[in-house]
This record gives structure tokens, C-alpha cells and sequence, in this order.
């Protein structure tokens, strides 16, 4: 492929239209993994406006400081939930916006159902795209997919889509949930961890059973009066289903009954009834009818008619004097239907919007009482269930413990050995780890188990190891982090990765070994880095290079892909210089 074909398919290009008018969101992209295909950031510090197209593997950004590298992790954070610096919106401009797209074809965060439940759009040929913007005057908007939602829904997507490992954290490595997943995915223990997390959703729910039977006497006392009327009022009344619209239309025609009786016998009375009656008139068309026949035969057709006719004024007659005998002027009737309507109308307002959910309400209400009148006995298979839990729940938690505890030791010897490659020769990883007795503490049980358990770390000898989200150095934290991504590249399930920072303090060897690592995770995962390092750079799959230039009196940020002639001058650049010798190394890094 040429460069051009190549930059082509992975164009950095400035538009001020949006992602869905300028065709940005690929439906058909090559790859299947999980990954950050666009980022676009608008009025963002000295980004004007900015798109960027990534590739999947690792993808390097290098540049002057102060190029504006790192407004890219910061646009990450703002589309990933965190809360929003109007401070950064350029100057100039009322609003800020990042726009994100993500391919979550292989995605193994439960994202679809999450989706759903919040009444969010679904992702379309599996693009899932995400969309942040706030004001200086205060507005603060973000959608996904298009569907407006809340900053926790987005950071809570985010969460399952990437870690940013550097000076601006959106780190789930630093929460005691998170390395406990870690641990029990590097020990192959999902299948323990969720046994033990379907026994304590039981126990729940026998919790919240036993709850609503366990209350003091007199609200007992209450509930079961309350109950029983309830039950009472609607057995008495023997609903059906259909009745109420049965009885209305009842109600009506004896409510009507007088003007019924006398539109009825008016009716009758103009169609056969008096000598002015249909039928009397049509007996005189008749007679004159059978006279034309006589004289001429070829009326006869004439005469079937009338005596169709007469026939359905017959018929008529019949129906209607039925109907009229039918019609019961009966006001004790009348009164039984509208007592019945009213404890309808009466019912409904307290129990449902119709006769089924009012007999619904009264199903339900029965099975309560029944409950609350056999509490004891409830009480006791209840207590007996969940006795025989919280045994389950110590086995099943002690069994998961022995395990962790036997995957430790080799947990922190694997990070041990990668942090020395990564220039801590004489570094400490550890993992401590508290265990709950399940039946102390009953009410502090989790689904995953009766561990907690905290990553620490020592990175110069004869220093007391400490929990990582109390390290200082972003630098010292990011390599730890990539440590731990490296030999869990294979377990872990978030899939784009963000390392800021990862080779401060470092050189030589060491970043040599931190380009390696960078370039073993993205075999796995997608990798973004913002690097000062050559060697780093140069493992990248993909590198783009971050420029600051004066436009029109203003500073403008922009970020170009490069191809492989542009990768060796810039990689000369890092290396001190575009002489021979440098470009000569870079090539060899390169190569």
C-alpha cells in the first residue's frame, strides 16, 4: 500500500461539520476488536477543530512539549464522564464539544443491556457513538448514540471501554473491585466468583422476604386488619372480568326504559297501529297493484316488490314488539345496577383502573394476608433457608480464599519480574488481603466474595510497601500499570488503553523494554501512548506527530498521521537531531 492510499484510509482531517454529516463513522471497518476508531475535539484549549482516526494495535503520539498532546487524553476524560474545566473551552468560543466512536463488535461489558435499561438508543452496524458538550455559560450536555443521558450513564460506559494511565486518571486498576477482578481473572477463578456471587443475590432475596414479615406488633396488628378488609371487600363483591361493561350497558336501558317504552310503542303505533299505518297504507297499494296486474301481465314484477316489502314492515312490526315487551320498568332493577356501578366506580379508585387489576389487587392482597397470618411459620423456613445460605456462603467464600491466596505469590512475582524490565531492579509488588468472617458480617457481603484486597508497591528499596493510588510519581504509577496490563493482556476485558506519561524517568534499556510492553498489550488490546521516548515511538503500529502553529494570530493544535519517511525524521528529532547518525538510528529503531 501506498503512503498516500495509506493516509487515505486514516485521514487527520479539520471540518466544522459534524461526524454523521461528514460519513466519519466507518460501517464497514477491517477490524473486529473493540476500539476508538474517531475522536473528534472541538474548542477544546488550542484545538480549533480536530479529527483523528485511529488505527488498531498501538497508536503513538509524539510532539514539542507543550504541542498540545495531552488536550487528547483530556478530551478522553471529558467524552468518558469526567466533570468538565470551562476554563478549556478556547478562547473565543462559547461552547466546547468531543465526540467519540467506538467499533464494540467484540465488546464484553454488558453494554446492549445497559443500553436498554436506559432508554438509550442501540449501536447501529456496531458503532457506538459517544458525544460531550458544555458552555461557558454552564450548560453541560452529553448523548449517546444520539440519545441525550446523564454523566453518570457515560462514565459508566466509559468504565467498561477505556483505562487513561497518567497525569488525568480514569483508572479502574486504582479501585479495590477492579484488582480483585484482576486477580481472579489472572487465576482463571470466574467460574468460584460467580458461584459465590449467586448465592448472596439469594440470600438477598430471602433477606428482603423476611423483612416484610419481621415488623413490631401493632403495625403487625395493622397491616393484618387492613389486609383483611381489603381481601373482604373485594371476595364479597365476586367480580368478573367483563362485568362492568355488562352492567352499564344494563344500567343504561332500564335508566331509559320509560322514553324506550315510548319510542318503542310510537313506532309501533305509526306502522300498524292506526288507520294511518304503514301497513294500512301498503294494503291500499296492494289492491291497486293486483288491479294493474289484471290489466296488464307484465306488472307482475311490480307486485313482487310491494309484497317483498310488506313482508319486511311485517317483520319489523314482529321485532319491535318484542323489543317493546322486553323493556322492564323495573325500578328495583334499576337501583341493584346502580349500586352495583357505584361499588365498581368505588373499588377501582382504590384498588386499579379496571375490574381486572382491581381482582388482581385482590389476589395479591390475599396472598399477604395468608403470609402475614402464618408469620411463624414463615419466619421459620425462611430462617432455616437462609441458615442453610450463610453456610453455603462461608464454604464457598473460604474455598474462593484459598485460592486467591495461592494465586498471589504468583501474581506478584509476574509483576515483579516485568517491573524490572521496565527499570525497578530492585522493586516491590505485593497484594495484601483481608478476609471477612461471612458470619460476622453478614450485612457487608459482596457478590465477589469475602476478600478485600489492596495492590501495593515499593519502588526504591528499604521503603515500606504502599497502596497504588498513594504513589505520587503518574510516572512510577503508569509503569506499575503497564506491568500489571502486560501479564494480564490475555485476561482483561477493557479493551483501549491510554498511557500518558509511561516513560518519564526512564531511557536506555528500560525504554526499549517499555516499547516491547506497549507493543505486546496492543497484540491484545488497542494502545494509545503520548511518548517522549524514540524506542517507544517506534514500536508503534501507527505514529502521529503533534504540531502548535500561528493561524491568523491565533495558536492552532493539529495532530498528522505519518508515513514511514516522516516516522524517520520525526524519531530523529527525538533522538537529538536530524543528522545522519541520528535518521541512520532512527531507521534501525524502525526496522
Amino acid at each position: 500500500m501506498s503512503n498516500r492510499e495509506s493516509e487515505k484510509n486514516y485521514v487527520v482531517a479539520q471540518s466544522e461539520n459534524s461526524f454523521a454529516e461528514r460519513g466519519l463513522i466507518r460501517s464497514n471497518d477491517a477490524t473486529t476488536l473493540t476500539m476508538l476508531t474517531t475522536l473528534r475535539i472541538k474548542n477544546l484549549a488550542i484545538v480549533a477543530d480536530l479529527t483523528l482516526e485511529l488505527q488498531p494495535g498501538c497508536n503513538v503520539l509524539t510532539g514539542e512539549t507543550g504541542a498540545g498532546k495531552s488536550i487528547v487524553i483530556g478530551a478522553l476524560n471529558l467524552v468518558l464522564g469526567e466533570r468538565a474545566d470551562r476554563t478549556l473551552i478556547r478562547s473565543g468560543s462559547d461552547s466546547c464539544s468531543v465526540e467519540a466512536v467506538f467499533n464494540v463488535a467484540r465488546l464484553k461489558a454488558p453494554l446492549k443491556k445497559f443500553l436498554d435499561e436506559n432508554g438509550l438508543e442501540p449501536c447501529e452496524e456496531n458503532q457506538l457513538v459517544l458525544k460531550r458538550t458544555f458552555t461557558s455559560a454552564g450548560a453541560n450536555r452529553q448523548f449517546v448514540n444520539g440519545s441525550p443521558t446523564t454523566l453518570a450513564a457515560l462514565a459508566t460506559i466509559g468504565q467498561g471501554l477505556v483505562d487513561i494511565h497518567g497525569p488525568h486518571e480514569h483508572q479502574s486498576l486504582l479501585h479495590a473491585p477492579s484488582q480483585l477482578a484482576i486477580l481472579d481473572a489472572f487465576g482463571g477463578l470466574h467460574k468460584e466468583r460467580d458461584g459465590f456471587g449467586e448465592l448472596v443475590r439469594q440470600r438477598a432475596g430471602l433477606v428482603e422476604e423476611k423483612s416484610a414479615l419481621i415488623v413490631d406488633e401493632k403495625t403487625y396488628v395493622q397491616q393484618l386488619d387492613l389486609l383483611r378488609f381489603q381481601v373482604a371487600e373485594i371476595t364479597t363483591a365476586k367480580f368478573q372480568p367483563d362485568e362492568e361493561e355488562r352492567i352499564t350497558q344494563e344500567y343504561q336501558r332500564a335508566s331509559n326504559a320509560v322514553k324506550l317504552l315510548q319510542l318503542g310503542q310510537a313506532a309501533l303505533d305509526a306502522l300498524s297501529e292506526n288507520e294511518n299505518s304503514l301497513l294500512t297504507q301498503a294494503g291500499v297499494v296492494g289492491r291497486s297493484l293486483h288491479e294493474l296486474q289484471r290489466v296488464d301481465a307484465g306488472a307482475g314484477a311490480v307486485l313482487n316488490l310491494h309484497e317483498q316489502a310488506v313482508g319486511s314492515l311485517r317483520e319489523l312490526q314482529t321485532e319491535l314488539s318484542r323489543y317493546v315487551d322486553k323493556v322492564d320498568l323495573n325500578p328495583e332493577r334499576l337501583q341493584e345496577l346502580e349500586e352495583r356501578l357505584n361499588l365498581i366506580h368505588s373499588l377501582k379508585r382504590k384498588f386499579g383502573g379496571n375490574l381486572a387489576e382491581v381482582i388482581a389487587f385482590g389476589a395479591v392482597a390475599k396472598e399477604k394476608l395468608q403470609n402475614l397470618e402464618q408469620r411463624d411459620e414463615a419466619l421459620a423456613r425462611l430462617n432455616a433457608a437462609l441458615a442453610k445460605l450463610d453456610a453455603d456462603i462461608s464454604r464457598a467464600g473460604r474455598a474462593l480464599s484459598a485460592k486467591r491466596k495461592k494465586i498471589i505469590p504468583q501474581l506478584s512475582k509476574s509483576v515483579s519480574r516485568q517491573l524490572e524490565d521496565l527499570g525497578f531492579k530492585q522493586s516491590q509488588f505485593e497484594v495484601q488481603l483481608s478476609t471477612l468472617d461471612s458470619a460476622g458480617h453478614a450485612s457487608r457481603l459482596t457478590p465477589h466474595g469475602l476478600d478485600t484486597i489492596e495492590f501495593q508497591f515499593a519502588p526504591n528499596p528499604g521503603e515500606p510497601a504502599k497502596p497504588l493510588r498513594a504513589i505520587a510519581s503518574s510516572g512510577e504509577l503508569a509503569r506499575v500499570m503497564l506491568a500489571l496490563k502486560t501479564v494480564l493482556a490475555a485476561e482483561d476485558e477493557i479493551p483501549v488503553l491510554v498511557f500518558d506519561e509511561v516513560d518519564a524517568n526512564v531511557g536506555g534499556e528500560t525504554a526499549n523494554a517499555v516499547g516491547e510492553k506497549m507493543k505486546t498489550i496492543a497484540a491484545k488490546r488497542q494502545v494509545l501512548c503520548i511518548s517522549h521516548l524514540p524506542q517507544v515511538a517506534a514500536a508503534a503500529t501507527a505514529h502521529y506527530v503533534v504540531t502548535k502553529s500561528v493561524k491568523d494570530g491565533r495558536t492552532v493544535s493539529e495532530i498528522r498521521l505519518l508515513d514511514k519517511k516522516e516516522r524517520v525524521k520525526e524519531l530523529a528529532r527525538m533522538l537529538g537531531g536530524q543528522t545522519d547518525a541520528a535518521r541512520k538510528h532512527a531507521e534501525a529503531l524502525l526496522d
